[in-house]
């Protein structure tokens, strides 16, 4: 299990996330939503320990989270690889670093789930579509099968039709592979479909945590509440969710 134990984050003289509290248990998908400059990727940094908390701690089954080896799925898919390598070397790079490798039916099986030819993955990132280089980044953090996979924005990228097919294929692969997830998202509807819980963070608080379907039905915060109306007014969340 994840656990975030009252951490706070400073930048500079500001606060960036205060007393956060929030836990993913395994294959479970947390949602945490809000507006940017909300401290979304700010809590992503801190769970990767690329800034470290002033406060409280991090933890993943009472150990440190780099013990897990959590891995990172990026709003900017295309300029999350190396644009001079095949998608192939950038998949596979971070596991030949470890001196270990994947059994090439881990790999089809993979592919297969995300809808990707082993034909994709000898091209460069500039030669295939926004879509299947997400999906390639997916595939790449999920090749070492890590128990903690965090999502950045996963969808924002790419159009509407996309959009739905990927949030699928990840929550598909969530049940599959058993990993927990944490999505940082502002898109309401996404994190009402695929979450088992949302909590609503603003100016880097936490304003509420609950269930995707009670938050749908009755948001408990007054920001909460703003948010899945404007989902609802623009049409990204059913009034029956």
């Amino acid at each position: 299990m994840l656990k975030i134990d009252q951490v706070s984050v400073r930048r500079g003289s500001s606060v960036a996330l205060e007393d956060i509290s929030l836990s993913i248990p395994h294959a479970k998908t947390l949602a945490v939503v809000g507006e940017s400059g909300a401290g979304k990727s700010t809590l992503i940094a801190a769970i990767l320990g690329l800034i470290k908390p002033w406060k409280g701690k991090i933890t993943w089954a009472g150990a440190a989270v780099s013990s897990c080896r959590p891995a990172l799925v990026m709003q900017e898919p295309r300029s999350a690889f190396n644009p001079v390598l095949s998608l192939r070397r950038s998949v596979l790079e971070p596991i030949s670093a470890q001196g270990t490798s994947v059994p090439g039916e881990r790999i089809k099986r993979l592919c297969d789930g995300l809808e990707l030819s082993a034909e994709i993955l000898d091209r460069r990132p500039s030669e295939v579509s926004i879509g299947q280089a997400q999906r390639v980044g997916i595939l790449r953090a999920l090749i070492a099968a890590p128990p903690l996979v965090l999502f950045d924005e996963p969808l924002s990228a790419l159009d509407a039709v996309t959009q739905k097919h990927t949030a699928k294929l990840i929550t598909d692969l969530r049940s599959e592979e058993g990993f927990a997830a944490l999505i940082v998202t502002h898109d309401i509807g996404y994190a009402v479909a695929h979450a088992d819980e949302i909590a609503v963070l603003k100016s880097g608080r936490i304003e509420e945590v609950a269930t995707a379907r009670s938050f749908a039905a009755s948001p408990q915060s007054s920001y909460g509440q703003t948010l899945r109306d404007a989902a609802i007014s623009l049409g990204a969340l059913d009034t029956a969710a």
